[in-house]
């Protein structure tokens, strides 16, 4: 595992460095991703922690569930690469619960978690927490099938 191009891919998801014509922009992305912080990196697991901005409220002034649901796709992403798969794969399925609200600047917490990594689709989970009780806001649960992207060359052989 790499654990510097795992902390890279959630990280580097909310800045847009190059010019335009390098890397495509990804506004929810980056949108969304601003201001994770990742705590910790394991084999299968990562925890991240976030302080909820304004820009992610609804109209109801918590945490939008499109905001969530984002996080869920790209956290959950990132813990297939810390089982060593090249390439982070396509979403099948995103499923979210939702048991309570986060408001603007609390500090929440994520951790996600690999429950099955294979050949062909992996099976992912996350849960958010308030870090200040722990009290569960969310809960995803997120099904890749890890193809290669298009543009995936794969490393050639030294013999």
């Amino acid at each position: 595992m790499d654990v510097e191009a795992v902390k890279r891919y959630l990280e580097n998801s909310a800045s847009n460095d190059g010019d335009e014509y390098e890397q495509p922009l990804r506004f929810f992305e980056r949108l969304i991703m601003h201001g994770v912080r990742v705590d910790l990196i394991e084999t299968g697991r990562i925890v991240c922690s976030f302080k909820v901005p304004p820009r992610l409220l609804n109209g109801s002034n918590y945490l939008h569930a499109g905001a969530i649901a984002t996080l869920v796709d790209m956290v959950t992403s990132a813990v297939v690469l810390t089982v060593g798969a090249r390439y982070v794969g396509a979403s099948v399925e995103i499923d979210v619960s939702f048991m309570d609200a986060a408001y603007a600047e609390e500090e929440i917490e994520m951790e996600a978690r690999a429950l099955h990594v294979g050949k062909t689709f992996a099976v992912l989970s996350i849960e958010f927490r308030k870090k200040s009780t722990g009290k569960i806001i969310a809960q995803g649960r997120h099904t890749k099938y890890l193809v290669p992207p298009s543009n995936f060359v794969p490393p050639t052989s030294k013999l």
